[in-house]
Protein backbone atom coordinates (compact mmCIF):
# COMPACT_ATOMS: atom_id res chain seq x y z
CA UNK A 1 0.00 0.00 0.00
CA UNK A 2 2.73 2.43 0.80
CA UNK A 3 4.28 2.32 -2.50
CA UNK A 4 0.95 3.58 -3.86
CA UNK A 5 0.09 6.52 -1.43
CA UNK A 6 1.65 9.53 -3.20
CA UNK A 7 -1.28 8.90 -6.40
CA UNK A 8 -3.65 8.91 -3.30
CA UNK A 9 -6.52 11.78 -3.38
CA UNK A 10 -5.58 14.43 -0.43
CA UNK A 11 -6.78 13.18 2.44
CA UNK A 12 -7.75 9.42 1.52
CA UNK A 13 -4.53 8.06 3.46
CA UNK A 14 -6.41 8.34 6.89
CA UNK A 15 -9.18 6.20 5.27
CA UNK A 16 -8.63 2.41 6.15
CA UNK A 17 -9.32 -0.17 3.74
CA UNK A 18 -11.36 -3.11 4.81
CA UNK A 19 -8.76 -5.59 4.51
CA UNK A 20 -5.37 -5.63 2.89
CA UNK A 21 -6.02 -5.82 -0.61
CA UNK A 22 -2.74 -7.24 -1.48
CA UNK A 23 -3.68 -10.56 0.60
CA UNK A 24 -3.60 -13.68 -2.34
CA UNK A 25 -6.96 -15.17 -2.82
CA UNK A 26 -6.95 -18.71 -4.13
CA UNK A 27 -8.76 -20.34 -6.89
CA UNK A 28 -11.18 -23.39 -7.49
CA UNK A 29 -12.18 -24.33 -10.62
CA UNK A 30 -16.24 -24.49 -10.86
CA UNK A 31 -17.89 -25.72 -14.02
CA UNK A 32 -14.81 -25.41 -16.00
CA UNK A 33 -14.01 -22.16 -15.44
CA UNK A 34 -11.35 -20.87 -12.92
CA UNK A 35 -12.97 -19.04 -10.33
CA UNK A 36 -11.85 -16.37 -7.00
CA UNK A 37 -12.21 -17.75 -3.26
CA UNK A 38 -13.21 -13.84 -2.47
CA UNK A 39 -15.98 -12.31 -0.87
CA UNK A 40 -17.53 -8.78 -1.98
CA UNK A 41 -15.44 -7.22 0.40
CA UNK A 42 -11.91 -7.86 -0.46
CA UNK A 43 -13.11 -7.38 -3.76
CA UNK A 44 -13.82 -3.81 -3.28
CA UNK A 45 -10.25 -3.55 -1.42
CA UNK A 46 -8.60 -5.29 -4.51
CA UNK A 47 -10.06 -2.68 -6.94
CA UNK A 48 -9.09 0.07 -5.11
CA UNK A 49 -5.89 -1.06 -5.28
CA UNK A 50 -5.61 -2.30 -8.63
CA UNK A 51 -7.32 1.12 -9.73
CA UNK A 52 -4.55 3.46 -8.13
CA UNK A 53 -1.61 0.94 -9.13
CA UNK A 54 -3.33 1.69 -12.96
CA UNK A 55 -2.85 5.33 -12.10
CA UNK A 56 0.19 4.89 -11.62
CA UNK A 57 1.99 2.43 -14.16
CA UNK A 58 -0.82 3.34 -16.93
CA UNK A 59 -1.34 -0.15 -17.88
CA UNK A 60 -4.00 -2.19 -19.39
CA UNK A 61 -7.26 -2.54 -17.22
CA UNK A 62 -8.03 -5.70 -15.31
CA UNK A 63 -10.98 -7.49 -16.88
CA UNK A 64 -13.70 -8.66 -14.18
CA UNK A 65 -16.30 -11.36 -15.45
CA UNK A 66 -18.97 -13.00 -13.65
CA UNK A 67 -19.38 -16.74 -12.94
CA UNK A 68 -22.86 -18.24 -12.80
CA UNK A 69 -25.02 -21.23 -14.08
CA UNK A 70 -25.73 -19.12 -17.56
CA UNK A 71 -22.32 -18.51 -18.26
CA UNK A 72 -21.04 -22.31 -17.03
CA UNK A 73 -23.51 -23.58 -19.77
CA UNK A 74 -22.71 -21.60 -22.24
CA UNK A 75 -18.96 -21.51 -21.76
CA UNK A 76 -19.78 -25.47 -22.11
CA UNK A 77 -21.81 -25.08 -25.33
CA UNK A 78 -19.46 -22.49 -27.04
CA UNK A 79 -16.03 -22.75 -27.42
CA UNK A 80 -15.65 -18.71 -28.34
CA UNK A 81 -17.24 -18.01 -25.59
CA UNK A 82 -15.28 -20.26 -23.36
CA UNK A 83 -12.23 -18.39 -25.01
CA UNK A 84 -13.83 -15.44 -23.50
CA UNK A 85 -13.64 -16.53 -19.91
CA UNK A 86 -10.08 -17.48 -20.35
CA UNK A 87 -8.57 -13.85 -20.75
CA UNK A 88 -10.27 -12.26 -17.88
CA UNK A 89 -8.37 -11.31 -14.95
CA UNK A 90 -10.33 -12.05 -12.35
CA UNK A 91 -14.16 -14.57 -12.61
CA UNK A 92 -16.26 -14.25 -9.58
CA UNK A 93 -18.90 -15.90 -8.08
CA UNK A 94 -22.12 -13.87 -9.75
CA UNK A 95 -24.04 -17.30 -8.94
CA UNK A 96 -24.52 -18.58 -5.47
CA UNK A 97 -25.00 -22.44 -7.31
CA UNK A 98 -21.11 -21.00 -8.02
CA UNK A 99 -20.42 -20.47 -3.99
CA UNK A 100 -22.39 -24.05 -2.86
CA UNK A 101 -20.21 -26.46 -5.47
CA UNK A 102 -16.96 -24.85 -4.12
CA UNK A 103 -17.45 -25.56 -0.52
CA UNK A 104 -18.89 -28.96 -1.62
CA UNK A 105 -16.80 -30.25 -3.96
CA UNK A 106 -13.43 -28.40 -3.43
CA UNK A 107 -10.84 -28.16 -0.63
CA UNK A 108 -11.11 -24.12 -0.74
CA UNK A 109 -14.35 -22.27 0.16
CA UNK A 110 -15.68 -19.21 -1.65
CA UNK A 111 -16.09 -17.11 1.33
CA UNK A 112 -19.46 -16.18 -0.52
CA UNK A 113 -21.44 -14.87 -3.52
CA UNK A 114 -20.32 -11.73 -5.26
CA UNK A 115 -23.37 -10.95 -6.89
CA UNK A 116 -22.84 -8.06 -9.56
CA UNK A 117 -26.12 -6.81 -8.78
CA UNK A 118 -24.71 -5.95 -5.13
CA UNK A 119 -21.14 -5.33 -6.11
CA UNK A 120 -21.99 -2.27 -7.55
CA UNK A 121 -22.67 -0.65 -4.62
CA UNK A 122 -20.11 -2.00 -2.81
CA UNK A 123 -17.67 -0.32 -5.87
CA UNK A 124 -19.71 2.59 -5.67
CA UNK A 125 -19.24 3.27 -2.03
CA UNK A 126 -15.59 2.27 -2.68
CA UNK A 127 -14.85 4.57 -4.98
CA UNK A 128 -16.80 7.45 -3.66
CA UNK A 129 -14.38 6.80 -0.29
CA UNK A 130 -11.64 6.92 -2.31
CA UNK A 131 -11.93 9.26 -4.98
CA UNK A 132 -12.30 6.73 -7.89
CA UNK A 133 -14.54 7.39 -10.96
CA UNK A 134 -16.57 5.06 -12.46
CA UNK A 135 -18.54 5.06 -16.13
CA UNK A 136 -21.31 3.37 -17.11
CA UNK A 137 -22.02 1.70 -20.15
CA UNK A 138 -24.79 -0.05 -21.27
CA UNK A 139 -28.36 -0.84 -20.78
CA UNK A 140 -31.12 2.19 -22.48
CA UNK A 141 -30.45 5.61 -22.13
CA UNK A 142 -33.11 6.33 -19.82
CA UNK A 143 -32.21 3.13 -17.38
CA UNK A 144 -28.63 4.52 -17.42
CA UNK A 145 -29.05 7.64 -16.75
CA UNK A 146 -31.86 6.84 -13.98
CA UNK A 147 -29.29 4.22 -12.55
CA UNK A 148 -26.27 6.85 -12.46
CA UNK A 149 -28.67 9.35 -10.87
CA UNK A 150 -29.28 6.73 -7.98
CA UNK A 151 -26.14 5.93 -7.11
CA UNK A 152 -24.65 9.16 -6.73
CA UNK A 153 -28.09 9.63 -4.56
CA UNK A 154 -26.21 6.76 -2.20
CA UNK A 155 -23.45 7.83 -2.30
CA UNK A 156 -22.70 11.54 -2.23
CA UNK A 157 -19.11 12.00 -3.18
CA UNK A 158 -19.15 8.93 -5.68
CA UNK A 159 -17.89 10.59 -9.18
CA UNK A 160 -19.87 9.49 -12.19
CA UNK A 161 -17.05 10.05 -14.44
CA UNK A 162 -19.15 9.61 -17.79
CA UNK A 163 -22.08 7.09 -18.70
CA UNK A 164 -22.76 6.30 -22.50
CA UNK A 165 -26.33 3.48 -23.44
CA UNK A 166 -25.73 0.34 -24.87
CA UNK A 167 -26.87 1.39 -28.24
CA UNK A 168 -24.13 1.89 -30.19
CA UNK A 169 -22.38 -0.84 -33.62
CA UNK A 170 -19.04 -2.33 -33.66
CA UNK A 171 -17.25 0.58 -35.94
CA UNK A 172 -18.24 2.84 -32.59
CA UNK A 173 -16.09 1.14 -30.47
CA UNK A 174 -13.03 3.03 -30.71
CA UNK A 175 -14.56 6.87 -29.98
CA UNK A 176 -16.34 5.16 -27.21
CA UNK A 177 -13.04 3.93 -25.31
CA UNK A 178 -11.46 7.24 -26.27
CA UNK A 179 -14.31 8.78 -24.28
CA UNK A 180 -14.47 6.92 -21.37
CA UNK A 181 -10.58 7.32 -21.52
CA UNK A 182 -10.66 10.66 -21.73
CA UNK A 183 -12.92 11.10 -18.66
CA UNK A 184 -10.66 9.64 -16.29
CA UNK A 185 -12.51 6.22 -14.78
CA UNK A 186 -10.76 4.11 -12.85
CA UNK A 187 -13.52 1.57 -12.90
CA UNK A 188 -15.71 0.78 -16.06
CA UNK A 189 -18.60 -1.25 -15.59
CA UNK A 190 -20.36 -2.75 -19.00
CA UNK A 191 -23.59 -4.14 -19.26
CA UNK A 192 -24.26 -5.39 -22.66
CA UNK A 193 -25.44 -8.56 -21.86
CA UNK A 194 -24.65 -11.72 -23.02
CA UNK A 195 -22.12 -12.35 -25.06
CA UNK A 196 -21.54 -8.92 -26.41
CA UNK A 197 -19.91 -7.63 -23.29
CA UNK A 198 -17.72 -10.05 -22.70
CA UNK A 199 -16.61 -9.77 -26.61
CA UNK A 200 -16.79 -5.57 -25.87
CA UNK A 201 -14.32 -6.47 -22.64
CA UNK A 202 -11.71 -8.43 -24.84
CA UNK A 203 -11.91 -7.08 -28.01
CA UNK A 204 -10.93 -3.52 -26.34
CA UNK A 205 -8.65 -3.79 -23.20
CA UNK A 206 -5.98 -2.64 -25.02
CA UNK A 207 -7.36 0.41 -25.83
CA UNK A 208 -8.72 1.34 -22.18
CA UNK A 209 -7.07 3.18 -19.66
CA UNK A 210 -8.44 2.16 -16.40
CA UNK A 211 -7.85 -0.05 -13.67
CA UNK A 212 -11.12 -2.18 -13.55
CA UNK A 213 -13.72 -3.17 -16.01
CA UNK A 214 -16.15 -4.91 -14.89
CA UNK A 215 -18.83 -6.95 -16.73
CA UNK A 216 -22.73 -6.57 -15.11
CA UNK A 217 -25.39 -7.50 -17.45
CA UNK A 218 -28.66 -5.95 -16.50
CA UNK A 219 -27.08 -4.84 -13.56
CA UNK A 220 -28.53 -1.11 -13.89
CA UNK A 221 -31.92 -2.43 -14.18
CA UNK A 222 -32.18 -4.10 -10.95
CA UNK A 223 -30.42 -0.55 -9.34
CA UNK A 224 -33.23 1.32 -10.57
CA UNK A 225 -35.75 -1.44 -9.17
CA UNK A 226 -37.25 -1.90 -13.13
CA UNK A 227 -36.38 -5.54 -12.23
CA UNK A 228 -36.58 -6.78 -8.86
CA UNK A 229 -34.56 -9.29 -6.71
CA UNK A 230 -35.60 -12.80 -5.08
CA UNK A 231 -36.70 -12.86 -1.87
CA UNK A 232 -33.27 -13.82 0.09
CA UNK A 233 -34.06 -17.07 1.10
CA UNK A 234 -34.31 -18.09 -2.53
CA UNK A 235 -30.89 -16.31 -3.70
CA UNK A 236 -29.58 -18.23 -0.40
CA UNK A 237 -31.08 -21.66 -1.84
CA UNK A 238 -29.97 -20.89 -5.36
CA UNK A 239 -33.88 -20.42 -6.55
CA UNK A 240 -33.24 -17.07 -8.03
CA UNK A 241 -33.61 -18.45 -11.30
CA UNK A 242 -37.11 -19.95 -10.25
CA UNK A 243 -37.75 -16.44 -9.21
CA UNK A 244 -37.13 -15.12 -12.91
CA UNK A 245 -38.83 -17.67 -14.34
CA UNK A 246 -42.01 -17.49 -12.97
CA UNK A 247 -41.87 -13.35 -13.67
CA UNK A 248 -40.80 -14.01 -17.05
CA UNK A 249 -41.95 -17.42 -17.94
CA UNK A 250 -42.43 -16.77 -21.86
CA UNK A 251 -38.41 -14.91 -21.76
CA UNK A 252 -36.59 -17.57 -19.02
CA UNK A 253 -38.36 -21.18 -19.93
CA UNK A 254 -36.04 -22.47 -22.73
CA UNK A 255 -33.09 -20.62 -21.38
CA UNK A 256 -33.43 -22.18 -17.94
CA UNK A 257 -34.61 -25.64 -19.60
CA UNK A 258 -31.03 -25.57 -21.71
CA UNK A 259 -28.62 -24.36 -19.23
CA UNK A 260 -29.49 -25.29 -16.21
CA UNK A 261 -28.93 -29.10 -16.56
CA UNK A 262 -26.17 -28.74 -18.23
CA UNK A 263 -24.45 -26.23 -15.65
CA UNK A 264 -25.91 -28.65 -13.28
CA UNK A 265 -23.82 -31.34 -15.46
CA UNK A 266 -20.80 -29.34 -15.72
CA UNK A 267 -20.41 -28.30 -11.77
CA UNK A 268 -21.03 -32.03 -11.15
CA UNK A 269 -17.86 -32.98 -13.62
CA UNK A 270 -15.82 -29.52 -14.15
CA UNK A 271 -15.11 -28.65 -10.85
CA UNK A 272 -12.35 -29.26 -8.82
CA UNK A 273 -9.21 -27.93 -6.00
CA UNK A 274 -6.10 -26.29 -7.55
CA UNK A 275 -2.91 -26.66 -6.07
CA UNK A 276 -1.99 -24.08 -4.16
CA UNK A 277 2.07 -24.84 -5.23
CA UNK A 278 1.73 -25.25 -8.81
CA UNK A 279 1.19 -22.34 -11.28
CA UNK A 280 -2.58 -22.05 -12.02
CA UNK A 281 -3.26 -24.38 -14.83
CA UNK A 282 -5.00 -23.02 -18.28
CA UNK A 283 -9.19 -23.35 -17.80
CA UNK A 284 -9.91 -26.57 -19.28
CA UNK A 285 -11.09 -27.00 -22.76
CA UNK A 286 -14.38 -26.38 -24.09
CA UNK A 287 -16.05 -29.79 -24.90
CA UNK A 288 -16.74 -30.25 -28.59
CA UNK A 289 -20.10 -32.01 -28.08
CA UNK A 290 -21.70 -30.78 -24.76
CA UNK A 291 -24.86 -33.19 -23.91
CA UNK A 292 -27.05 -30.33 -24.16
CA UNK A 293 -25.99 -29.15 -27.45
CA UNK A 294 -26.12 -32.44 -28.92
CA UNK A 295 -29.62 -32.75 -27.65
CA UNK A 296 -30.54 -28.95 -29.09
CA UNK A 297 -29.04 -30.24 -32.78
CA UNK A 298 -30.52 -33.21 -32.85
CA UNK A 299 -34.15 -31.35 -31.95
CA UNK A 300 -33.38 -28.53 -34.48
Amino acid sequence: MSALRAHYPAGVERRAMPRPANDPYAEVVVGGLKTACISREHMASLMVEDCFAARREHAAPKLIFASNGHAIALAAMDGKFHALFAQADMIHADGQPVVLAARLMTRTPIPGRSATTDFIHDAAKAAAAWGLKIFLLGATEEVNAHCADILRFRNPDLKIAGRRNGYFGRDEEAAICDEINRSGADIVFVGLGVPLEYEFCVRNKERLRAGWVVTCGGCYNYVTGDYSRAPDWMQKYSLEWLYRLAREPRRLFWRYAVTNPLALFQILTQSRSLHAESAPPELPAAPEQAPVAVAMRLVG
